[in-house]
């Protein structure tokens, strides 16, 4: 069952990078979490943007995130400021005895977008809140690079 769904997952990423014709940038995220990150343009100002990864705040644990973007204006040609709205959940750890949180993010950045060149640099700054298992404000910061594919 497990290879399956494996499977199922490999197929479907795969469908949607050889459909998204310079929509879908992957790469990797440094920061809170480290790991992999990926976006999908919607329009030339909506995006929906994800990350896996390690977080290593106070509850050290797997990260997931996955947030929906809207450019609010540019700061130059090719650097829009965002803002957006998201989630995230992180797994539960065992090692420290921390319980699975699950939060609502509101993601604020400025991504880098060279027209001559099909990769994007991101800097952003999530405050945060946590729903489960006790409400807490927190804050997330992250830096990345994605490549879009062509």
């Amino acid at each position: 069952m497990k290879k399956a769904v494996l499977i199922t997952i490999i197929f479907l990423a795969t469908a949607v990078i050889a459909n998204a014709q310079g929509k879908f940038g992957l790469g990797i995220i440094v920061g809170e979490p480290t790991g992999l990150s990926g976006r999908y343009k919607i329009t030339e100002s909506n995006s929906i943007d994800g990350a896996i990864g390690w977080s290593f705040a106070k509850y050290s644990s797997l990260h997931i995130h996955g947030d929906y973007l809207q450019n609010i204006t540019k700061l130059g040609n090719e650097v829009p400021l965002y803002i957006g709205i998201g989630g995230r959940i992180k797994m539960k750890n065992n090692d420290n005895g921390d319980d699975t949180r699950i939060a609502v993010r509101v993601p604020v950045g400025i991504v880098y977008e060279p027209s001559s060149t099909p990769i994007d640099l991101f800097l952003e700054v999530v405050p945060m809140l946590d729903l489960t298992p006790k409400s807490e404000f927190t804050f997330n910061a992250a830096i990345g690079v994605r490549y879009f594919f062509k």
